[in-house]
């Protein structure tokens, strides 16, 4: 089978290559560059494991590097033009409405397994296969395809991936689904591909994410939640639900942002009793393994990190999709997903409207 591996340049996207290779597949690594030389866009990394990162130039060399260990053949497309008018125009919309978005949510249906896609079509590349280094899996359910959490719970990724659609996930392998990190370090190490001491890939950009916006600050009302005035912010992007440090105001208890208003440009602060919430809802939903909610054995997340809490779910008539906790869950963000497994599989998830 000929099998295109997105390549990072990090341990896990260089062991699938290598496992793939030896498995006996025809193997290309592909690497896609997503930085454009914006105006008024400066990125603070010239280098490191940053997605979108202004150089990736030593990185490219050490890629190239690790293919010709493995044996592979590899390409660099850019695809700079894609990402911005799609994950970064989206990233600047939903943090001027107050939300706050997750892009590599975004990112992964609409460009690494998206317009990459395309683009290496466009290069007259046949493939029967796309694969990535994530751990996550895929199965077959009543005739859906759908994502499976990795085996390895320190390392699931399968929250950033809900998104992708049933076309998608027919032709996507994940090879270290199945692998815990110790494993794949061992493999990575023995291959020579990367140093003991290699750390794990960052954030996407390396930098405050308001950078990226190329957004005036604007001052306005931080208030509580009584709408007493408190002290003034200087732009409602520059806060996220649940931040608690650099608020810029004082109290004798700690306080955390609850709300974020864009219409009258305030900052809602309150307590940490105030973040919490057992009902969460949201919108622009996907579907996994089935296209409905059964009455028992749900859970769901509100973010990465964490286990899935237990939590009855709901599709609304207009398609959004309404979970109740079991327990209470802190600063469900809007902007930010609401996923909710059956077991280990994802049934559906959306983009998260409001909660209470």
């Amino acid at each position: 089978m000929k099998v295109v591996v997105g390549m990072s340049g990090g341990i896990d996207s260089s062991v699938t290559a290598y496992l793939l290779k030896k498995a006996g597949h025809e193997v290309i690594g592909v690497t896609m560059i997503l930085w454009s030389e914006r105006s008024g866009l400066k990125g603070k990394s010239a280098r490191g494991n940053f997605c979108f990162s202004q150089d990736k130039t030593e990185d490219i060399i050490k890629i190239k590097e690790i293919c010709k260990k493995i044996g592979i053949e590899h390409l660099v497309l850019n695809l700079s033009q894609s990402f911005e008018d799609s994950v970064l125009r989206n990233f600047k919309d939903e943090y001027m409405g107050g939300r706050t978005p997750n892009p590599c949510v975004w990112c992964n249906p609409t460009i690494k397994f998206g317009a990459f896609w395309d683009e290496i079509k466009n290069q007259g590349i046949e493939f029967d296969a796309f694969a990535t280094g994530h751990y996550a899996r895929i199965d077959k359910i009543n005739g859906r395809y759908c994502l499976r959490q990795g085996k390895d719970p320190k390392k699931d990724q399968s929250y950033f991936l809900y998104r992708l659609s049933q076309e998608q996930l027919s032709h996507i392998l994940f090879p270290l689904g199945e692998s815990v990190k110790t494993d794949v370090r061992k493999i990575d190490t023995q291959m020579g591909f990367h140093p003991e001491e290699q750390k794990e890939s960052q954030d996407f950009f390396d930098g405050d994410y308001a950078e990226l916006l190329n957004q005036e600050d604007e001052e306005g009302d931080i208030v509580d939640v009584h709408g007493k005035k408190l002290g003034v912010h200087h732009g409602i992007f520059h806060y996220t639900i649940g931040q608690r440090r650099r608020l810029g105001v004082s109290s004798n208890r700690p306080l955390y942002v609850v709300e974020l208003d864009p219409e009258k440009n305030r900052v809602i602060v309150g307590y940490e009793e105030n973040t919490y919430q057992t009902v969460v809802k949201a919108n622009n939903c996907v579907w996994g393994s089935r296209l409905d909610f059964p009455t028992t054995g749900l859970s769901a997340k509100i973010r990465s990190t964490g286990q899935p809490i237990p939590a009855s779910v709901v599709k609304e008539a207009d398609g959004s999709i309404t979970a109740t906790f079991s327990q209470k869950v802190k600063a469900a963000t809007n902007g930010q997903s609401l996923v909710v497994y059956e077991g280990d599989t994802i049934v559906a998830g959306g983009i998260i409207s409001s909660s209470f």
